[in-house]
């Protein structure tokens, strides 16, 4: 008799054995990002990895000039210095901003006026009589205006503040534990060796996130820069404080979702002291380009991490729909962390 040999048309790949130590870190891990999630932790956490990032790359490269065996100390005192030297540089300059004429309440209606006044040659005569007639009609309509939202007012810089400390904490913590992983000398247990290579993943993703946040903020504001410098003079339109847009779009855009909306408004209350219908052209183009950014974000995320465009942006859907604006924020580095956890052991 002949003997057959059956080849098997896919071959399986040996998934590594999870071990009781591995099932326990999965489950906290899942619960502390669940946490993070439903209690508003996000600011904490991406701020604690951010300084965590930041001072393995700025230790990397101390370590490689000078051969130093306390390059992480460095790294993390250096990093320090400049965030305390960037928050007291904002305080100062926002307390001198409001002392000044620039920053008071009588300048700032000023500006509206002139604003309404541009736009009143360029709306319909029957919607210019909506429109407020002097500074006298704006201080009336600002203070019945936050007399009618001083909860929402109250509400919004208890917000800020929480956000604040939340940011500081984070940094904090962050700090602390690569000071720590610097200067231990302690053998790990086995659990601890479990939940730090949880640690380690998330760490490794968020640092592919955030780098893809910067291609894409470097993107975005390349096509601003494109928009406010070279279309626009083409049209024979040129807006004030353009460097300044350009800059603000930059830096406001290395914040996903929120940094978006900032950037958005200036430039359309920039366009709108020019004219309306270049407030509503800027506006239509700033909404394109921040709609693909949607998709530009999935497909430059998942290209780092292996996964496709539409899994990212079902993913943001889904986490959306849950839990809110932070979702959004939270969806790729989330996404990315589970996928990273699943191809470890070979189960996509």
């Amino acid at each position: 008799m002949t003997n057959l040999t059956v080849t098997p048309l896919v071959t399986l790949p040996v998934r590594p054995v999870t071990t009781a130590l591995e099932w326990v870190s999965y489950g906290f891990s899942a619960l502390s990002l669940l946490c993070v999630l439903k209690f508003g932790l996000i600011v904490s956490l991406f701020s604690g990895l951010l300084i965590y990032a930041l001072t393995h790359v700025l230790a990397g490269f101390i370590n490689a000039k000078t051969n130093s065996k306390q390059a992480r100390s460095i790294a993390v005192f250096l990093l320090l210095l400049i965030i305390t030297m960037i928050v007291s540089g904002s305080v100062f300059w926002a307390i001198a901003f409001f002392k000044s004429d620039a920053g008071s309440m009588s300048t700032l209606l000023q500006k509206m006026l002139d604003i309404l006044e541009q736009s009143r040659r360029q709306l319909p005569s029957w919607l210019v009589d909506y429109l407020p007639q002097g500074i006298d009609e704006l201080k009336i309509i600002a203070t019945d205006w936050i007399g009618r939202h001083i909860a929402e007012a109250k509400s919004l810089g208890q917000d800020v503040g929480h956000i604040t400390v939340q940011w500081l904490l984070g940094t904090a913590i962050g700090a602390m534990v690569a000071f720590q992983k610097n200067t231990a000398t302690f053998i790990p247990r086995p659990l601890v060796l479990a939940l730090s290579q949880r640690v380690a993943n998330l760490d490794w993703v968020f640092q592919k996130a955030v780098f893809a946040q910067l291609y894409i903020t470097l993107i975005n504001t390349a096509f601003t820069a494109l928009y406010l410098l070279i279309l626009l003079p083409m049209l024979s339109i040129t807006l004030p404080l353009t460097k300044t847009l350009i800059v603000l779009t930059f830096f406001a855009g290395l914040i996903p979702v929120a940094g978006n909306i900032v950037s958005n408004t200036a430039v359309l209350l920039v366009g709108l002291s020019v004219s309306l219908p270049v407030a509503l052209g800027s506006l239509l183009f700033m909404v394109v380009i921040h709609k693909l950014e949607y998709f530009l974000n999935a497909k430059i995320i998942g290209a780092q991490i292996k996964t496709k465009a539409w899994e990212m942006l079902c993913a943001i859907l889904l986490i959306e729909a849950i839990f809110g604006l932070p979702g959004v924020v939270a969806a790729p580095v989330f996404y990315a962390y589970l996928k990273k956890e699943l191809m470890d052991k070979s189960l996509v």
